[in-house]
């Protein structure tokens, strides 16, 4: 939960700074974007678990 909140907290710092800066934001700005990341993030725990089980 830790690593959740400080990384939400890093990624709002990030993203004022950034539009302070006036630069574009460095994420998706699409929901289908923000979708394909935690596509890719569920894939890396699925193969992991897959692993875990087949070398018991």
């Amino acid at each position: 939960m830790k690593a959740i909140l400080l990384s939400l907290i890093t990624g709002f710092v990030v993203g004022a700074i950034f539009r302070l800066l006036k630069l574009p934001i460095p994420a998706p700005n699409a929901l289908a974007g923000v979708m394909g990341i935690f596509g890719i993030f569920l894939g890396a725990i699925f193969v992991e678990q897959i692993l875990k089980l087949l070398t018991k």
